[in-house]
């Protein structure tokens, strides 16, 4: 496939007409609805704007996309003798919790100052110190759970300068505003890819920091047990570590029961060991919030499907 002007793909339709996948009529309509809901609720003062979004996310724009029955088909493939009324309680949830998190992140400034200016949880604090002082490079994992972009505003207004890797959206008018959230943040943001990998290997030698969200499904990745089931997770975090002889540290922001505020952990690193040793670890921390506040993970992704056939 050839790829388009606008960054897309250009696929052939059955017409003859080419178009470009990812910014299609389609694509274009759901961007300026997106734009519209968030639009309006920048209006509003923070705290309405953020349960605002939470509350229509998990009453409309959840259910609408599917992703209410998607959480609750997960969390029964994951909790079977959970009873149906608590699946859809955590459903609930996990949709107002996306809806927060995406005008939060939405909100640049006025998210960062609602933030805390320490961490609650600093068991890496004093790795990510020493590994600056020496230019070595950091590699931060988490998972989609709580704002997973709490942790790096954070750590940005104590003086670190934070990157990331990070899967683009299929949508492409909607990645490019989605992308400018992150970039704007700390450090450079690269989209997954040829191009993008070049970028954050670069940042990486350099002795930068930068983020990875290890927990959506890899074609490539190898099976390691998650919530008890085989999920192909990406090795790539812990190999990038041995690589670049890089700290692994985990971080998280856990959201508070207000729905506003954020716990901010910042744990211990990861040994280095064998590359899926190392990411075992990992998914072992993500699990261990999980099982404390299930209701913060996007149960949303398809974590647990099988790769396809190369």
């Amino acid at each position: 496939m050839a790829t388009g002007r606008l960054g897309g793909e250009l696929v052939l339709a059955k017409d003859g007409t080419m178009t470009v996948r990812g910014r299609g009529p389609t694509d274009r309509a759901v961007d300026l609805a997106l734009r519209a809901a968030l639009g309006v609720a920048r209006s509003l003062p923070y705290e309405r704007r953020v349960a605002a979004m939470g509350a229509l996310t998990a009453r409309a724009l959840g259910p609408l996309a599917g992703y209410r029955r998607r959480a609750e088909a997960n969390l029964g493939l994951i909790f079977p003798d959970m009873p149906a009324p608590r699946r859809a309680s955590l459903a609930r949830a996990v949709c107002d919790n996306l809806g927060r998190t995406l005008i939060e992140n939405y909100s640049g400034a006025e998210f960062a100052r609602a933030l805390p200016a320490a961490l609650h949880e600093d068991a890496g604090l004093e790795t990510i110190a020493r590994a600056r002082a020496e230019r070595r490079p950091v590699i931060f994992v988490t998972g989609h759970f709580g704002n997973h972009e709490a942790p790096r505003r954070v750590l940005t207004g104590m003086g670190y300068e934070i990157g990331g890797l990070y899967r683009a959206m299929s949508n492409g008018f909607v990645n490019d505003h989605y992308a400018a959230t992150m970039q704007d943040v700390s450090g450079p943001v690269f989209a997954k890819g040829r191009r993008g990998l070049t970028g954050f290997l670069r940042h990486l030698k350099s002795g930068g920091m930068a983020t990875i969200l290890f927990d959506l499904h890899d074609r490539g990745g190898v099976e390691i047990d998650f919530m008890g089931r085989p999920a192909r997770t990406a090795l790539t975090a812990a190999e990038l570590a041995l690589r670049f002889d890089a700290a692994l540290v985990p971080y998280f922001g856990i959201r508070r029961p207000d729905g506003i505020g954020f716990h901010i952990a910042l744990e211990a690193p990861i040994s280095q060991a064998e590359p899926i040793a190392m990411m075992r670890e990992a998914t072992r921390r993500l699990e261990a919030r999980m099982e404390r506040d299930p209701g913060q993970w996007f149960w949303v992704h398809n974590r647990w499907k099988q790769a396809r056939a190369a």
